[in-house]
């Protein structure tokens, strides 16, 4: 593990977003950093598509969760 220095400002938004999605700052930095690879690969998907393919891939079944029949 290593330091990234990053700018003033985007560490406040960072800490802001991170209370936001109750994830650490670290956390909410490796979501973003990770979510901006994915869409670097993947320039056609929008975030939501590369959301829902990671939850998928994580075995996240949505319907479970909102009581939908499967």
């Amino acid at each position: 593990m290593g330091i990234v220095n990053i700018d003033d400002e985007l560490h406040d938004q960072l800490r802001k977003a991170s209370a936001v999605a109750c994830r650490s700052i670290n956390a909410q930095a490796a979501f973003w950093i990770k979510i901006g690879m994915l869409s670097e690969m993947n320039p056609t998907l929008s975030f939501n598509e590369i959301v829902r393919r990671e939850l998928r891939a994580a075995g996240v079944d949505a319907q479970a969760l909102t009581g939908a029949p499967a």
